[in-house]
């Protein structure tokens, strides 16, 4: 797995299917290219001071490297976006929301695919 660096890929991963959780909000995108999975991390300053930012990456770093990495879809790129709660959540709890979040995920964009999106009539323009 590799680390999102880059501004852009943050914010095409925002525009992308989300899933809310009490201490995070998991973000993704799928890549249309062949490169490994990478995830990101991102926490703002309305969360709290310097060092509890800092702490909280440092838990969601962790919590990336205990997840298993057949529940990320290959070709995609993951943000988390911290939340006040990952201070105080237990890391168990964390780690369960994680993959609970991932799974959820996974079924999400598995339904989006069946869907059939019929093509809309064209709204007629007042002459």
């Amino acid at each position: 797995m590799d680390r999102l660096k880059k501004r852009t890929d943050f914010i095409a991963a925002a525009n992308g299917p989300r899933m809310t959780g009490p201490a995070f909000v998991l973000q993704s995108r799928r890549r249309d290219d062949t490169g490994p999975i990478r995830i990101g991390f991102t926490v703002t300053r309305k969360v709290g001071t310097a060092t509890e930012r800092n702490r909280i990456r440092r838990r969601f770093r962790e919590l990336v490297k205990r997840t298993d990495v057949i529940s990320m879809r290959p070709h995609h790129d993951y943000v988390l976006v911290g939340r006040r709660a990952a201070l105080q959540r237990s890391f168990a709890l964390l780690l369960d929301d994680l993959r609970h979040a991932l799974a959820r995920l996974e079924r999400q964009t598995a339904s989006d695919k069946t869907r059939r999106h019929t093509p809309r009539s064209p709204i007629p323009q007042a002459d």
